[in-house]
């Protein structure tokens, strides 16, 4: 997929809300009424009411003028709310890919953390969100102010409304042919804070380090010079000021001294003293404050926008489908004309370019309905092939299908629809006990969950906390518990794939039984990660990890042919204690 570029993310972000756009303009129209009026009605004032010594007349023309500047002041607080309706999913939208983007390259192969995106989430998307708001007000606010200037000055005096014209649009001009340079010194700018907030992060985690070392002039050096470094491109960035005053004068205030200057020769073809003061009005009220507004809001947010944005999109290029879009096609989410629960092809993965690998042209083929036990010693690669399954991570080589769809292609809502993987560590969140095991389904109701605690025994345990709507704080959980709630709510999320990986191992040898007997009798798939031969005898099949030729078989079969198996269930059955003896009967 070809990266977005940050026109083609705006437009996308506008076109997805053409009925909130529509609804900007439309009070934005109504706004730009006391602009549109305000040079012809002080105009009649003047030459009508009184220069022609009707006072009363006069003031009329003024009253209808302050009730146009009411119904305007009105019009701009509902442009404030049509605005939030435009910029915030937006910002939910770039802020989530920042953050999907920053959890995938920190749990990738060979990945790592990186401290970059928190100035990318909190102070750099604060940027978007405030510039993208700012330029849709200034552009829509000089589109419909000047316009509405320029309207009412044609319809005032065509001739004064050129004279404004030109200057104008030289001013445009000018700054236009500048943004280029804008743009680059507000990329350096930014890129040099992000540099700054790298170089101090790494000072901070590595302090002892550094203490320990004798470092600490080095660094502190190294670090200043990344703030002597974001202050010079602040600088340069405050240089650039001088075009946007320059822009401003030639396009603001230079149709001022034409008009003033033309006045006599004005009033020669005819033109009217009220008419010369309406045609100084729409300059001075309309044009120049929107010509300002638009150059200030172009110049500063506006760069700001485009750069940050673009930051963004370079680290992260895929944003997700913007509200109101139709999204494409999606992959079944279920097996579908016998196609396989899942299925590897030629895998191979390493942590690292260096490393050996852990799993090397390896293949497999779960069945729908296949119920597999993954054994292995320590370091053998159990937990890596979960992962893998769950698209959790790449390998170098080969591929990984789930229902027929491939776990690289896939985006993360599809893949949740697809597998439910429950690591080792449960993780049980501050709500109620309802609220935990909705989790994954929202849909569910009360009787759903009920049946689902039955079902895995976690009957005693819901009893102990008082029930769905009791809350459930998690430091008062044992490791047990919080294992319990989360294969609970893991059964009832609607995948067809679950992937146990030692999500048990806090569990009783008989509450485990129960677990694992209510996820074979589940629909779908299951694969375990065992550390127990009982749930090596409860699976249909075993497939033996062991840093060679993985082997896989029954467990009788495996006893047979595989001397890492025996020994594992050696292991296992030492020392021989009556839990032990229930447990292998098990």
């Amino acid at each position: 997929m070809k990266p977005l570029t940050v026109r083609q993310v705006t437009w996308r972000a506008l076109r997805a809300r053409r009925r909130d756009l529509a609804r900007l303009g439309g009070w934005s129209l109504v706004e730009a009424f006391p602009a549109l009026l305000a040079g012809l009605l002080v105009a009649r004032a003047v030459d009508d009411g009184f220069l022609a010594g009707r006072l009363v007349d006069g003031l009329a023309w003024l009253g209808v003028l302050a009730v146009a500047v009411l119904v305007g002041a009105a019009a701009t607080g509902r442009t404030y709310r049509s605005l939030g309706a435009v910029v915030e999913p937006f910002r939910d939208e770039v802020a989530a890919q920042v953050v999907r983007g920053a959890l995938r390259d920190a749990t990738r192969a060979g990945g790592r953390p990186d401290s970059a995106a928190m100035t990318r989430l909190t102070h750099q998307m604060e940027i978007v969100r405030d510039t993208f708001a700012g330029l849709l007000m200034v552009t829509r606010g000089f589109l419909f102010s000047a316009g509405a200037a320029l309207l009412g000055l044609l319809a005032l005096a065509p001739v004064a409304a050129a004279l404004a014209a030109a200057p104008l649009v030289a001013g445009l001009v000018v700054f236009l042919a500048a943004l280029p340079a804008m743009v680059t010194h507000q990329r350096a700018y930014v890129r040099a804070g992000e540099r700054l907030g790298q170089s101090a992060a790494t000072a901070l985690a590595g302090h002892r380090d550094v203490l320990a070392c004798g470092a600490q002039a080095r660094v502190a050096s190294e670090v200043e010079q990344r703030v002597s470094a974001q202050a010079a491109a602040e600088r340069t960035l405050a240089r650039m000021a001088v075009i946007r005053s320059l822009s401003l004068g030639i396009g603001g205030w230079s149709p001022l001294v034409v008009l003033l200057v033309a006045a006599p020769w004005l009033v020669d073809r005819g033109m009217t003293a009220g008419a010369i003061l309406g045609a100084l009005i729409y300059v001075s009220t309309g044009l120049q404050p929107a010509l300002h507004t638009l150059v200030q809001g172009l110049g500063g947010g506006g760069l700001r926008y485009a750069v940050t944005l673009e930051n963004i999109l370079r680290v992260y290029p895929h944003l997700p489908p913007s509200a109101g879009e139709t999204p494409g096609p999606r992959p079944s989410t279920g097996p579908v004309g016998g196609l396989p629960a899942a299925e590897v092809r030629g895998l191979t993965f390493r942590y690292g370019p260096n490393a050996r690998s852990v799993l090397r042209n390896f293949s497999l083929t779960l069945a729908d309905g296949e119920h597999l036990a993954v054994v292995g010693p320590s370091g053998a690669g159990k937990s890596t092939l979960a992962a893998l399954l769950a698209g959790l991570v790449p390998p170098q080589e080969g591929t990984v299908q789930l229902a027929g769809t491939p776990v690289a292609d896939a985006a993360p809502a599809v893949l949740a629809r697809l597998r439910v993987l429950l690591p080792q560590e449960a993780y049980v969140f501050t709500g109620t006990l309802a609220d935990n095991l909705r989790y994954l389904r929202p849909d569910a109701d009360d009787d759903t969950l009920e049946v689902a605690l039955d079902a895995l025994g976690a009957r005693p345990l819901a009893t102990r906390l008082g029930g769905l709507d009791a809350p459930v704080v998690p430091a008062l959980l044992s490791a047990g518990e919080r294992q319990l709630v989360a294969a609970v709510r893991a059964w009832l999320a609607p995948a067809p794939l679950v992937l146990l990986d030692e999500a048990t191992c806090h569990l009783d040898p008989a509450r485990e039984a129960t677990v694992e007997a209510a996820f074979a009798r589940r629909p779908g798939s299951l694969v375990v990660i065992a550390h127990r031969i009982s749930s090596a005898l409860r699976a249909g099949r075993v497939l033996v990890l062991d840093g060679d030729v993985p082997v896989e078989g029954t467990h009788e079969q495996l006893l047979d042919r595989s001397a890492t198996y025996r020994a594992l269930v050696g292991c296992w059955d030492e020392p021989m204690t009556p839990s032990r003896t229930v447990e292998r009967q098990g």
